[in-house]
């Protein structure tokens, strides 16, 4: 049976495509591109060499919830910065947040209204301020629905195999 190996890309739909393209590249670093030369607007970013985020804009709507999430390099500065410009988004999901393996996250809005996870290494080093931010709650996000269904583990973690990029 075939079996499907990586993320290649993930597409957001927006609804300015110059103003939420300048989010990823100024906010996030994302290098653009060059798209294929298609009938409507996009934008490709390079994640890394696998990876690419596409940007396309339509009349849709943006989910409550559904988000994609960006393993980030530095979640002090960026903390400081999407506090900074109002992107965080504490309504879906709760508020920044330590997971029980040491990640941090954090969920923010793009221009578009996309939802859009941080997240640090299990080992990042964490600002303590962060800590006593109002935006910050221990512990996991409790939806109080105490629906249980899904496999579950005290040693679950959103990194599998190595903690951090050489």
């Amino acid at each position: 049976m075939a079996k499907a190996v990586k993320i290649n890309h993930i597409t957001l739909i927006v609804d300015n495509l110059e103003k939420t393209g300048e989010f990823y590249e100024k906010e996030l670093g994302l290098e653009l591109l060059p798209a294929f030369k298609f009938d409507y607007p996009v934008l490709f970013f390079k994640i890394n060499e696998d990876q690419q985020l596409h940007l396309s804009e339509w009349d849709d709507t943006p989910s409550f919830r559904g988000h994609v999430c960006f393993q980030v390099d530095d979640i002090n500065s960026i903390f400081y910065r999407m506090k900074q410009l109002g992107a965080i988004d504490t309504k879906p999901w709760g508020k920044v947040r330590r997971l029980p393996d040491g990640a941090m996250q954090m969920f923010v809005r793009d221009p578009s209204g996309n939802l859009v996870e941080l997240s640090s290494y299990p080992d990042a080093e964490i600002n303590p301020a962060i800590f006593e931010d109002d935006l910050f709650m221990e512990g996991l996000y409790e939806s109080k629905r105490n629906d249980y269904r899904g496999l579950r583990s005290e040693n679950a973690s959103l990194y599998h195999g190595r903690k951090k990029e050489e």
